[in-house]
């Protein structure tokens, strides 16, 4: 496969819930409107816990449940590099850009994000994180990631170049 137009990597805490539940809606919306070769998704986490692992079998439930499929994800601590490789870096809250920010050089900030900087309906700013809760809360995320990567996937459709 070719170098991809545009990269977006989407960044939580241990890249188990909300990344890649957002990569997932995300690559979906793309494929919807036909780019799904022009733009690469991908997720990482803040932290490195759970490198290697595949998503929380929780998040793959819900997320399988409105027909997004996790199952071949795997875990990945976000790198030095990833701040030079990808056009956007999405962080699912406050706390994960923050730490994003430290670590990303200077000429480079004009990259980073949130995620629901594309979903201002919700009137959120941080996807909230469903580990230590209910069903509900996977619910939730779903919801949210859903409601920011429909405009988000249209964002980047308009950043394209025309073929």
């Amino acid at each position: 496969m070719s170098r991809a137009e545009l990269s977006v990597l989407m960044v939580c805490t241990g890249n188990i819930c909300r990344s890649p539940t957002a990569e997932a809606v995300l690559r979906q919306q793309l494929k919807a409107l036909g780019l799904q070769d022009r733009v690469q998704v991908d997720s990482a986490g803040i932290e490195g816990w759970h490198a290697g692992e595949a998503p929380d079998p929780r998040s793959q439930l819900h997320a399988r449940s409105r027909g997004y499929e996790l199952a071949a994800q795997r875990a990945r601590p976000l790198t030095t590099q990833d701040f030079e490789r990808f056009d956007l870096l999405l962080a699912m809250d406050e706390c994960h850009l923050r730490a994003m920010r430290q670590r990303c050089p200077p000429a480079l900030q004009h990259k980073l994000g949130l995620l629901l900087e594309h979903a201002r309906q919700t009137g959120l700013r941080d996807v909230p994180d469903p580990y230590y809760g209910g069903p509900e809360g996977f619910e939730q995320v779903l919801d949210l990631v859903e409601a920011a990567c429909e405009p988000l996937a249209q964002h980047l459709k308009d950043r394209l170049p025309r073929c």
